[in-house]
């Protein structure tokens, strides 16, 4: 009976034993999670972001640089025993706040609490945080702009939102970082980013780091990302943002013989500082909900009839298909559409002196009417094909390859748009005759007609437009922004239109643009608008022999091109040219701002 029980008990002891023995192999071999949480509790990886690049300007001006800030960070597991309302107290929050919080953290890794700690936040928590196992700070940066120009151009950066995450194949981004959202920041983000870091620090029982793990041995640095050199021109951009001050509208210039842009104004703007940091939320929300817009990018988004500044390209279009000769006199009475110009023969140069709008109705008819088809709705329809494909080739209804996101491609109509007002075959000439005049269904943004001036500055080819002048150490552009987009025009059909325009300037509309030793060359537009005064506009280059600089301005309810357009577009190439003004009364004239009389 006694051996029985004995060996009982061996039985007994072996057997808890042995279950011991499997509990222990599966905690320390199978099962891993209880690995994790030990090593978590003393092993703290630390994301380090690295430093963003550095944007400049085309004269090394920054324009962008990079502020410390700091996230505070907490691990939950690990936050025992805290005066929660002593840390609501510095970090200015509410007790339902820091609840909120907490409950949204993970329990045993590292989530964000806090963000974007400003140094002297910083100086403040940092020496109580003995007194708050389980957090810490990580260090970060936030974007400053200290000349508060070129906001649209730039962008800014915002947290990533859980659309990005899920189009984040290469998984680089998690919650709770910072992307770029419009202009340079975005269509730059892979270059300017950099690449993160990882630290292990050890962490002691009070949520303080003691040091790193392993002297470092897991750890990857942050590498930075790459300074950015803008072709932008901080002098010229600034003075163009202060003539613009106080109006709605948008300036863009270009220099015709690279392509790059020198200047690019959208008006009212804001300051590129209040949506950075903390504040961005609130901030954002109140420019966002201000009647004029200040968001809207208006050189690449905004859409205008082009108006008398389109008689350029009708002109170009019809001396190359033979529909009309430089030197021909067209007699215009002003019957067939309103017109100012006086009545009497016309060739091209004096039409666009002259802005005949009568001249053009004719020419137009020529262009659409070529007698292709005996059929006159069928003849219209193929003149209109025809014609609207060579509009295109001016980089009109196309979207222009800008390394700036969002631009729209405007319209250039085609059958099918007058298929669906009138019916197929339905339609004819006198239903489009608007367009002769740069009206009806035509519509640009200020970015293409910039880039029409800089057409017709090389005499029949463009650039593509573009902001980027370098990235990182190399000097080079894409290949895409080297070549010459030709509009199939003969350079000898230029030379009459040109002349036109510097006639505009010296003795037409645009005689506010007239510098005496300067040859400027222009074209002014009256933008008709159907919701009050018409708006102002003006197209143009500078100097007419070797040109530097090609320009387009639209100042909305302005009235007259020759009014504010020309005279703001006037003063900025003046500037680029010279260097300084020297028509003070037409700079004041543009500042006060009263152009509607």
């Amino acid at each position: 009976m006694f051996k029985q029980r004995v060996i009982a008990i061996y039985i007994v002891t072996i057997l808890v034993g042995l279950t011991f023995l499997i509990r222990l192999f599966v905690i320390q071999v199978v099962d891993d999670k209880y690995k994790t949480e030990a090593d978590t509790r003393i092993i703290t990886p630390i994301v380090e972001y690295p430093y963003r690049g550095l944007i400049y300007d085309r004269n090394e001006e920054l324009l962008v640089y990079n502020e410390p800030a700091y996230d505070l960070m907490v691990i939950r597991s690990q936050a025992k025993n805290i005066d929660t309302l002593a840390l609501c107290d510095i970090l200015g929050i509410t007790r339902d706040d820091f609840d909120q919080k907490m409950k949204g953290s993970h329990p045993i890794r590292p989530s964000l609490f806090f963000e974007m700690l400003s140094n002297e936040e910083f100086a403040v928590i940092q020496d109580q945080l003995i007194h708050f196992p389980g957090f810490f700070v990580a260090p970060r940066t936030v974007r400053k702009y200290p000349h508060q120009s070129l906001a649209h151009a730039l962008g800014y950066l915002a947290e990533i939102s859980k659309r990005q995450l899920e189009r984040d194949t290469a998984r680089y981004y998690s919650q709770g970082d910072y992307v770029g959202i419009n202009g340079i920041e975005s269509e730059y983000e892979a270059s300017l980013r950099g690449r993160r870091g990882i630290r292990h620090k050890k962490v002691n029982n009070r949520g303080l780091i003691t040091g790193d793990f392993g002297e470092g041995a897991l750890d990857s640095l942050s590498v930075p990302g790459d300074n950015i050199t803008l072709t932008i021109d901080l002098e010229l951009q600034q003075y163009a943002e202060k003539l613009m001050a106080g109006k709605v509208g948008s300036l863009v210039a270009i220099e015709p013989s690279t392509g790059e842009i020198l200047a690019i104004v959208s008006s009212p703007s804001y300051d590129p500082n209040l949506l950075t940091g903390r504040t961005f939320g609130s901030n954002f929300r109140e420019i966002q909900l201000d009647s004029l817009k200040p968001l809207f990018n208006r050189p690449l988004r905004a859409r205008y009839a082009p108006g008398s500044m389109f008689k350029t390209i009708q002109s170009l279009i019809a001396l190359q298909a033979g529909v009309v000769t430089a030197n021909e006199q067209i007699y215009s009475n002003n019957q067939l559409i309103g017109d100012l110009a006086p009545i009497g023969y016309y060739d091209v140069r004096k039409a666009i002196q002259f802005s005949s709008n009568n001249y053009y109705f004719k020419v137009f008819r020529r262009l659409i009417n070529q007698n292709k088809d005996p059929n006159t709705f069928i003849d219209s329809r193929l003149g209109l094909d025809w014609w609207q494909e060579r509009v295109k080739k001016f980089g009109l209804g196309v979207q222009l390859d800008i390394d700036i996101s969002g631009a729209h491609e405007g319209l250039v109509p085609q059958p099918k748009l007058y298929d669906r007002y009138y019916g197929r075959n339905r339609w004819k000439f006198s239903n489009i005759a608007s367009l002769s005049i740069g009206q009806g269904e035509l519509n640009v943004t200020p970015l293409q007609m910039a880039n029409l001036g800089a057409l017709l500055a090389n005499r029949g080819f463009y650039y593509s437009p573009h902001i980027i002048k370098s990235v990182g150490d190399s000097d080079g552009i894409p290949e895409k922004y080297r070549i010459k987009n030709y509009v199939e025009v003969d350079s000898v059909h230029f030379e009459p239109v040109l002349d036109g325009m510097e006639l505009v300037v010296k003795s037409g509309s645009g005689t506010r643009a007239y510098m005496p030793d300067i040859e400027v060359c222009g074209k002014t537009s009256t933008v008709q608008n159907s919701f009050g005064e018409d708006h102002s506009g003006f197209m143009g280059f500078a100097p007419k022999d070797n040109p530097q600089i090609a320009i387009a301005a639209y100042v909305e309810n302005a009235s007259w091109g020759g009014r504010a357009a020309a005279s703001t577009a006037s003063l900025v190439m003046e500037k680029y040219i010279r260097g300084h003004i020297t028509r003070k009364y037409l700079e004041d004239y543009v500042l006060k701002g009263e152009f509607v009389y």
